[in-house]
C-alpha cells in the first residue's frame, strides 16, 4: 500500500476554535507547536539545517525515507530476524519472520498487529478479539467477491444478466422452464471455502457471549454469523449443540441452545424487545408466507431451548430486519444474551400446534440497541436543509452530483466557513474533484489500450485484464466493488475501446455515495456516509495538487503531503508489505529515466491537499479502519504518478465514522531540534496504540 497521509486535522486535540483559528496543536506536555508535516520532510530540513545534532537524532539511511510504516507493513525493529514458525506460545501465534505463513495473510487484509516480545526475546503477535473478527469478516468478503465473479461470468456463459439463474441447464442454454440449475450462492460458496481451509473464527459452538462481537454489531447476512461461529447455521433459526458435546461438558442435559435468530418466518412471533415470545422449530411450509403446515414436535431445536430453561442456560439473540443495504434485503442486530423463562405448547393460526418460549433478556447488558440502530437510521436527513449544525450546505459548491454538508455540534459557536465563496472553506482551501497538476510535473501520455468493445467482459482478450493477473479486479455487483486488494490496479483508460460504464473503470465515476463532514470532539473534523457502503466499494480519491516530492520542503506548516510510493511499496522497501501479487507491470512503469537508487529512497512524487482538494483530506486516522489505500493506473501506467483510491475495507454502516491509517511509526516524526514528537491518537478503536505517532 502507499504510505499515508500527513493529515494532523483528524487527530489533533481541539479546544473550541482554538485549532481552526490559530493552526496549532496540543501535545502531551501540554505546549502547543506549529501544525506538524511529515517525517522525511522533517528530516530532510534536519539534514540542512541541524547538523550539528546529527549525533541525537538517528536519520534515516536512504537519503531521508520516512521512518513511517502503513497498518499492514509493521517493521520488526529489534526483532530477532529468524522466528520459530507458527507455534502455540504463550497465549499467542509466533509467525516466522513475522511476515510468513499467516501473518503474510493477516497483514493482506490491512490489520495492524502489534509486536511483543517474549522473555526469550522472541517476537509474538497479540490480536484484540474485536481484530479477528474483523479479520474474519474480511476474509469472508474476500472469498464472497470471488464467488461473485465467477457467478457473474456463469450467469453471462448461460446468457442472463442478472441474478435469476432459473431454468437454464448446466450448459447455458433454455429448456422450456422444466429443468432449472440451482442458483448457486456466493455466500454460502464462502462458508464452505472458510471451513475447508479452516477459518472459521471459533469453529466449535460455545455458550454465552462471543469474543469481539458486541451488542448492537450489525451483520449484513446469516452467512457472515456462519463466518464467525455466533451462529453456526445459514437458515434455521435455532443453533445448539447436540449430543456430541456431552463429554466436553459433563453435568448437563443436551441438546443445549446456544443462539436464535428472530426475523419474523413464523406467524405466532411476538418481539417486545426486553421481553421475546419466540416460536419453536419447524412445521413451517418454508415458502416465506410464514405458514404452519404440521405440528411441531418437542426435538432438536425447541427440546434445546426447554433444556436452556431447565439448566439456567442463556442465549444469544439476533434480530433481523428488512434492509436495502444488504444482499438479502435483510440486516441481523445481535441484541445479548437472554435467559428462557417459559415455554408451552398450544394451537397456533393455522390450527396446528406450536411450541412458545418466553424469553427475557439478561440485566447488567449494554442497553438494547436495535431499535437505536433504527432510530439512528431515521435520523438520516431527506435533504441538507433538514441537517442540525448546519455550517456549510456544500462544501463542494456544486461540483459534486450531491452536495456535501458541513455541520458542527461541537463549537459554541460553531466554526462557520471562512473565504470568499462557499467552495473556499474552513482553512482556506479550495475543492477539486481531480488532481490538479504542477507546471513541472510531466504526466506521461495515454498508453495502448485494450480493443474491447462497449464493456470489457473476456479476461482472455482484454489487455488490461491481462495486467491484473488475467482477470478483471472488480465485480459489478453494487456499481463495481474490488475483490482485494493489490499493489496497483490497472484500469482502462482513454484509448481503450470500452465505454464508461465498463466494470474496469469503477474508480473513475466519482462519488457515489452522500457524505457529510463533522465536528468531532478530540479529531477536529471528520468525514461520515448517509449511505451503506459494501466492503471492496471505492469511497473517494485522494486529490490535491501533484507535486515532485522535493519541493514541498518549504511547505514545513501544510498537513495535508500524501506521498505516492507504490513503487517502494512494490519493491517492500523501508519495512513496506511487499504485495505484488498476480499483476504484471508493463515496461515503462517506472517512468522514462528511473534513477532506481534515487527512487527508492523515497518518493519522487505527492499529492499535496493543502490549497486545493477533496472530501478525503479530512478522513481521520484509526488504528483499526474501515478504508485502506490502493494505488491505480488507468491513463497511463507510470506507477510513480498513480492515483491514490480509498476503498471501504469493510461493510459500513450510514452514518459511521470513514477512517484509514496514517501509518506511522511510533517515535518518528523529529522536532528541529532533535526531540522527538508525540501525538495522542484519539480513534477510540478497542486495539488503539494510544499515539499516532
Amino acid at each position: 500500500m502507499l504510505s499515508g497521509l500527513v493529515n494532523v486535522m483528524g487527530n489533533e486535540e481541539s479546544n473550541d476554535s482554538e485549532v481552526v483559528k490559530g493552526g496549532l496543536e496540543i501535545w502531551e506536555d501540554g505546549h502547543t507547536t506549529g501544525r506538524r508535516t511529515s517525517a522525511r520532510i522533517k528530516i530532510l530540513k534536519d539534514e540542512k539545517d541541524k547538523k550539528a545534532k546529527q549525533d541525537r537524532v538517528k536519520l534515516a539511511e536512504d537519503n531521508g525515507a520516512r521512518k513511517r510504516i502503513k497498518m499492514s507493513q509493521k517493521r520488526i525493529g529489534n526483532a530477532p530476524s529468524d522466528i520459530e514458525m507458527a507455534t502455540e506460545h504463550k497465549g499467542f501465534k509466533i509467525v516466522k519472520k513475522m511476515l510468513g505463513e499467516r501473518g503474510v495473510e493477516l497483514m493482506n487484509l490491512g490489520f495492524q498487529v502489534e509486536t511483543i516480545y517474549d522473555g526469550g526475546g522472541h517476537a509474538v503477535i497479540e490480536k484484540s478479539a474485536s481484530l479477528r473478527v474483523k479479520e474474519t469478516l474480511r476474509l469472508f468478503n474476500k472469498y464472497y467477491l470471488h464467488f461473485v465473479q465467477e457467478e457473474e461470468r456463469r450467469c453471462k456463459k448461460a446468457g442472463v444478466g442478472g441474478k435469476d439463474t432459473k431454468h437454464i441447464k448446466k450448459n447455458g442454454a433454455a429448456k422450456d422452464g422444466k429443468e432449472s440449475v440451482p442458483h448457486k450462492r456466493p455466500d454460502l460458496k464462502s462458508i464452505t471455502k472458510m471451513r475447508e481451509n479452516n477459518t472459521i473464527l471459533y469453529p466449535e459452538k460455545r455458550f454465552g457471549s462471543i469474543p469481539g462481537v458486541v451488542v448492537g454489531h450489525q451483520f449484513y447476512s446469516r452467512a457472515e454469523m456462519c463466518a464467525l461461529g455466533f451462529h453456526s447455521h445459514w437458515f434455521n433459526g435455532i443453533d445448539f449443540m447436540g449430543q456430541s458435546r456431552n463429554k466436553e461438558y459433563s453435568g448437563y442435559t443436551f441438546p443445549i441452545a446456544v443462539a436464535i435468530v428472530l426475523s419474523g418466518q413464523y406467524e405466532d412471533d411476538l418481539d417486545n424487545s426486553e421481553d421475546v415470545v419466540y416460536t419453536g422449530q419447524g412445521g413451517n411450509n418454508l415458502r416465506g408466507d410464514k405458514r404452519q403446515v404440521r405440528d411441531q414436535v418437542m426435538k432438536r431445536g425447541n427440546l434445546a431451548l426447554k433444556n436452556n430453561m431447565d439448566q439456567c442456560l442463556p442465549v444469544r439473540v439476533i434480530r433481523g430486519h428488512d434492509s436495502k443495504s444488504s444482499y438479502v434485503g435483510r440486516v441481523y442486530t445481535y441484541d445479548g444474551l437472554y435467559k428462557i423463562v417459559q415455554y408451552w405448547p398450544e394451537k397456533g393460526v393455522s390450527g396446528y400446534t406450536v411450541y412458545k418460549f418466553r424469553l427475557k433478556r439478561l440485566e447488567g447488558q449494554p442497553e438494547l440497541t436495535t431499535n437505536q440502530v433504527q432510530f439512528v437510521r431515521g435520523r438520516i436527513p431527506d435533504s441538507v436543509s433538514e441537517v442540525r449544525g448546519l455550517v456549510c450546505a456544500d462544501i463542494s459548491d456544486g461540483q459534486e452530483d450531491s452536495p456535501i454538508p458541513a455541520t458542527n455540534l461541537v463549537d459554541n459557536p460553531p466554526v462557520p466557513p471562512t473565504g470568499k465563496s462557499s467552495y473556499v472553506f474552513l482553512f482556506g482551501y479550495k475543492y477539486c474533484r481531480a488532481n490538479q497538476v504542477a507546471n513541472n510535473v510531466k504526466i506521461p501520455s495515454p498508453t495502448c489500450g485494450c480493443g474491447c468493445k462497449g464493456t470489457c467482459t473476456d479476461p482472455k482478450t482484454c489487455a488490461c485484464a491481462r495486467l491484473n493477473g488475467s482477470d478483471f479486479p472488480y465485480v459489478h455487483k453494487d456499481g463495481g466493488r474490488l475483490i482485494e486488494a493489490k499493489a496497483v490496479v490497472f484500469e482502462c483508460g482513454p484509448k481503450c475501446g470500452c465505454g464508461p460504464g465498463c466494470v474496469n473503470r469503477t474508480s473513475q465515476r466519482g462519488l457515489r455515495y452522500r457524505f457529510e463532514v463533522f465536528r468531532t470532539p478530540k479529531k477536529g473534523w471528520a468525514v461520515r456516509s448517509w449511505d451503506f457502503i459494501p466492503s471492496g466499494a471505492p469511497v473517494c480519491e485522494y486529490t490535491g495538487i501533484l507535486k515532485r516530492s522535493d519541493e514541498v520542503e518549504s511547505f514545513a506548516d501544510n498537513n495535508y503531503i500524501f506521498d505516492i510510493d507504490c513503487l517502494q511499496t512494490m519493491k517492500g522497501l523501508d519495512g513496506r508489505e511487499r504485495r505484488l501479487r498476480d499483476v504484471s507491470i508493463p515496461a515503462g512503469s517506472f517512468g522514462d529515466k528511473c534513477d532506481e537508487k534515487a527512487t527508492e529512497s523515497a518518493p519522487e512524487f505527492c499529492i499535496d491537499a493543502g490549497s486545493n482538494g477533496n472530501i478525503a483530506r479530512f478522513i481521520n486516522h484509526s488504528c483499526e479502519p474501515n478504508l485502506f489505500v490502493q494505488c491505480v493506473l488507468s491513463s497511463h501506467h507510470d506507477i510513480k504518478l498513480a492515483r491514490v483510491i480509498l476503498f471501504a475495507a469493510d461493510n459500513i454502516p450510514p452514518l459511521q465514522e470513514l477512517t484509514y491509517d496514517y501509518g506511522y511509526a511510533l517515535d518518528s516524526v523529529i522536532c528541529p531540534d532533535g526531540e522527538t514528537k508525540k501525538l495522542i491518537c484519539y480513534c477510540g478503536a478497542s486495539g488503539c496504540r494510544k499515539r499516532l505517532f
